[in-house]
Formats: C-alpha cells, structure tokens, sequence
C-alpha cells in the first residue's frame, strides 16, 4: 500500500512537471541546434538591486525588497536566427553613459555580425555565448543558459552598463 501511494504520488508529480513545461525536449533540442529561437524575458534583474528596490518602494503601493521586475505581458524579447540577432529589451541599472536620443534606451539592436558559441553539460542543459561585432555605438556579450524543457536565463554584460540577468522562455518563431 505505501508503495502504491509512493508511485503514484511520484507519477503525478512528473504528470504536473511535465504539464508546465514551456515546450518539450525535443523541440527544445530542434530550435537550438536550427539557431532559430525567441527568447521572450518575463523577469529582469538588475545588478543594481538596492537602487532599483528604493526606486521602486518609492512608488505608490509599490514593493522593494527582491530587486526582481515583472515582464509578463510584454513583448521583450531576444530573436536568434543563424544570420542575426535580434534584442528588444528593457534596460535597468547604471549606464555609464547615456544616449542622446531618449528612445534609443534599453537593449536594442540588430546584430548581422556575431559569434555564436554552444555547449550541452551531461543534465541537457544548454550554455550559448554569443558576442556581438557589429554594433555602431556598444557591443554586447550574451550568455544564454537553457533548459531541456524551454526555460531560460539571459545575462546581458556591455561596456557601457552594468551587468543585467532576464529569466524567461524559449519558444520557436511561428510560421508565416
């Protein structure tokens, strides 16, 4: 009897982790090995915590403390085909230096020219660097970690901001 209720127990489990999986293994494995992905952020963490926090207690009915901002519902997203990188990310933290035109914030850029290198540890985890070269005004260096089932990490490092992490998912581009 305990070892009934044990096996159950085990397969619903599995039955719920696998019911909130973004997409399956191998569609993950596809779309990395095509470099044909969209990365869409539903998090971002600044390096800058404690400031972000006191900004954002400072707001009414806001809520400091885990330096963690909510993107759901936004369409921020990094778009990796084997030609270009696509980013359109938001951006907060320190900027060492500030553009002049207002709307060219954030993290947003086309990339033609790049390096792109992947690696799998032994768990199916997937490590991806890639490092822009193209780019008039900053360079950016990306490092994506992803998991078997799409979820996914992005650390965005560049020479004129402060380091920023974005936790999200990993889905294939629609077709058109």
């Amino acid at each position: 009897m305990k070892h009934t209720k044990l096996i159950l127990s085990l397969l619903f489990m599995l039955t719920i982790t696998h019911a909130f999986a973004q997409t399956d293994k191998e569609t993950t494995t596809k779309i990395v090995a095509d470099k044909n992905y969209i990365f869409t952020a539903n998090n971002a963490m600044p390096l800058a915590n404690n400031d972000i926090s006191r900004i954002m207690s400072s707001f009414p009915g806001g809520q400091g403390g885990s330096g963690t901002i909510n993107l759901s519902g936004s369409q921020y997203d990094l778009k990796v085909t084997k030609d270009s990188i696509v980013a359109y990310l938001p951006y907060y933290g320190r900027a060492y230096s500030a553009p002049y035109n207002p709307t060219d914030g954030g993290i947003k850029f086309t990339s033609k020219k790049f390096t792109y290198k992947e690696s799998k540890n032994k768990k199916g985890t997937y490590s991806i660097n890639i490092s822009t070269n193209d780019l008039k005004k900053e360079n950016y260096q990306l490092y994506l970690s992803i998991s078997q089932n799409g979820y996914a990490s992005l650390m965005v490092n560049s020479i004129n901001k402060q380091s920023i992490n974005f936790n999200g998912l990993l889905e294939e581009p629609k077709k058109k």
